[in-house]
């Protein structure tokens, strides 16, 4: 159960931020997650709501987005989005592929007052 891990470090940098810029109380946090790390949202949300009680967190909505696995051929430099473990190139055929994105985990902004 990665997702403790990542509320953790969620909490650690939204906490610290905040102080940066004279936010007392956090409204929302939006993400970027990449469907690589298989992160189970309401396992995500769940854990953030138990581990943000009694901070200037607690009560703030999780918004996420998902990012697809995107590859790039090492064969052709084609880039494509890959649906399954196996895939390979739909240009060449080829299955070296080099992972470009899917593997994010983001916190793109976060609002308060």
């Amino acid at each position: 159960m990665h997702e403790i891990s990542l509320i953790e470090s969620i909490i650690d940098i939204v906490l610290s931020e905040m102080s940066k810029n004279n936010i007392t109380k956090v409204s929302s946090i939006s993400l970027k997650i990449g469907k690589m790390l298989q992160v189970m949202e309401e396992t995500l949300r769940f854990g953030f709501e138990i581990m943000s009680q009694n901070t200037p967190l607690e009560g703030a909505e999780i918004i996420i987005e998902n990012t697809p696995v995107i590859g790039r051929c090492k064969n052709c430099g084609n880039e494509f989005q890959i649906d399954d473990w196996f895939d390979s190139c739909p240009n060449c055929h080829q299955m070296c592929v080099e992972i470009i994105s899917g593997k994010e985990m983001e916190i793109i902004s976060f609002e308060g007052y």
